[in-house]
């Protein structure tokens, strides 16, 4: 049984759930959400909750039980609240700009490396050492927080590179430490 799957999820004031056909869109004050349903799940909407129902048993039909109630709920935590991702640049020379839509990346490379900046996402550079990447859905903002992280991934020798804030790096000794 899946037991997220079987939790409703409330929805909070100001937010407006419609489910028509095999869609389902939700919309509140920080934006407009959409999702296409799998056609084993049917969601109806009971009051001020939203409620997943599956039609068997079958392993991949409780999968996508409880995934598709987790994605409701994200929606909803993501039009009232949003998400934010922060990211942290370590290294002498290491530095991350904002030009227009682009983010600009200087991360010890021989060039700048140019990442795109999606419509739907809010990012910014506090200082040259941060970015901040702030939306309404959970999984564009987290695909492109790891995106600028894999530009440069922290080394475990110096510690250089691009880190989520409060990621825990972990060091290796170098040759000297062999000894």
């Amino acid at each position: 049984m899946s037991r997220i799957g079987k939790k409703p999820v409330a929805i909070p004031s100001g937010v407006k759930v419609d489910v028509s056909g095999g869609t389902i869109s939700v919309e509140g004050k920080l934006g407009k959400l959409t999702y296409d349903l799998r056609p084993e799940i049917k969601v109806e909407v009971n009051g001020d909750e939203v409620v997943c129902t599956r039609e068997s048993d079958v392993r991949e039909v409780r999968a996508y039980h409880g995934l598709t109630r987790s994605i409701i709920a994200n929606m909803i935590e993501g039009v009232t609240n949003g998400y934010e991702k922060k990211l942290e640049i370590h290294g002498v020379g290491y530095l991350g700009a904002i030009a227009g839509d682009t983010l600009q990346l200087r991360v010890g490379f021989a060039n700048e490396i140019h990442k795109k900046i999606p419509k739907e996402l809010d990012v910014t550079c506090p200082d040259q050492t941060h970015v901040v990447v702030k939306g309404t859905d959970k999984q564009k903002v987290g695909q492109f927080a790891a995106e600028v992280r894999a530009v440069r991934k922290p080394e475990p020798y110096k510690g250089k590179g691009i880190r989520y804030e409060g990621e825990q790096v972990r060091r290796k000794a170098g040759k000297a430490g062999a000894k």
